[in-house]
């Protein structure tokens, strides 16, 4: 018996130094660090802790220019901006000329070449985005067979009852972003679920499946296949580089992902009940897919992107030559964009050209730039449009 304490004993002796061991190799812990703290009056605070920095600075959509960071004795750098108007907001910390995100921030911009932390700064009267008691859909993230070989990774949103009603079936949204944006944008920025969940609980839009697919084909072949980096889109968005990208993912949108998802989800397979819209440089390839493929889409939104007239005459002359028989096909065609975005000139040239050509669409222009908040306004406002 004796001997069996002894065991015990010494076992909880070897645990106990254990634990002793394990805490001092541990790395020592800073202060624990709130980042960002929204205020009453909507201004925020932004802390970092960064003891041997030299300086730091504060950048984000809401500021015309950075703002330097003061340090206090603990080594954490703090500043707190002028009231913020109410929206979500990308921003980061630039420490001694480095852009760094907020480890304090789970919330977060995927991108390929930016990793920006994301502010949610609240209205008093709840934002289209705004998480409400409402019925919520489901977000799946998806992998499916693509191109050369790979493995395509993209989000799919379920509306509200799509579990229970096993018997029912869905018009389809493809909801493409913008350029070095990856599948996770729309949902993690644009927060289609909790817009779609909002708009169907008022009745304001029907239920819809949407399909966020990743647009960089390019980079997903150099990813899997040659293990390099993500190359880079072309600055220019109408050369040869730029249509034979949008061509590949067109290609991957009709021959992969659009198989697998009316096979594995409920669908409505015609053109009636499709969808395809997307932002900036998924807006080309939304309006390249659908020009190209008019048999697939009844439905088109461009959201700060377009197509100028030479590729237009020489690459889809059918569109405007029966202006007639497009009207018929497309039952909505959509083009909005902001008067602060850089896409604004290309944009309204290309709203006057199909105007010219007697090709209808629903205009939108308002005010600011190329931003995801403009972004999630476009998107509130077609998918109430969407499959009536």
């Amino acid at each position: 018996m004796n001997n069996k304490k002894n065991k015990t004993h010494l076992l909880c002796v070897i645990i106990l130094i254990g634990i002793a061991y394990m805490a001092k190799s541990q790395p020592p812990r800073g202060p624990f660090v709130v980042s960002p703290k929204i205020n009453t009056d909507k201004s925020a605070t932004f802390r970092y802790l960064a003891p041997n920095a030299k300086e730091v600075k504060l950048s984000g959509q809401f500021l015309k220019a950075p703002l330097a960071m003061t340090k206090d004795t603990a080594g954490i750098w703090s500043v707190t901006t002028e009231p913020i108007k109410p929206d979500i907001y990308p921003y980061s910390f630039q420490v001694d000329g480095v852009t760094a995100m907020d480890p304090a921030n789970v919330a977060f911009f995927p991108n390929e070449r930016f990793k920006a932390s994301l502010v949610d700064v609240p209205a008093d009267e709840p934002l289209v985005h705004a998480l409400k008691d409402v019925p919520h859909g489901t977000v799946t993230y998806e992998y499916y067979p693509s191109v050369s070989g790979t493995t395509g990774s993209v989000v799919v949103y379920t509306p509200p009852g799509y579990e229970k009603e096993r018997a029912k079936k869905y018009p389809v949204y493809y909801l493409i972003s913008g350029t070095t944006d990856t599948e996770e944008t729309w949902f993690k920025v644009g927060k289609t679920n909790l817009i779609l969940d909002n708009l169907i609980a008022e009745g304001k839009a029907k239920p819809m499946i949407i399909v966020m697919p990743y647009g960089n084909i390019a980079a997903r072949i150099s990813e899997q296949t040659v293990g390099g980096t993500k190359p880079a889109d072309p600055v220019v968005r109408d050369n040869a580089d730029a249509v034979a990208r949008a061509k590949a993912f067109e290609d991957d949108l009709l021959k992969n992902l659009l198989p697998y998802i009316e096979k594995n989800y409920r669908t409505i397979n015609n053109r009636e009940n499709r969808a395809i819209g997307g932002f900036s440089r998924g807006g080309g390839q939304t309006l390249r897919a659908v020009f190209s493929n008019m048999d697939k889409f009844a439905w088109v939104c461009s959201y700060s992107s377009f197509l100028s007239p030479t590729e237009m005459d020489n690459n889809f002359k059918h569109i405007t030559a029966d202006p007639a028989k497009t009207n018929k096909q497309l039952k909505l065609f959509w083009v909005s964009v902001g008067d602060e975005d850089f896409l604004y000139k290309g944009t309204l040239e290309f709203m006057d050209y199909l105007t010219a050509k007697k090709v209808n669409f629903k205009r939108f222009v308002n005010d600011g730039g190329h931003t995801w908040m403009n972004t999630k306004k476009y998107l509130n406002e077609t998918a109430q449009l969407l499959f009536k």
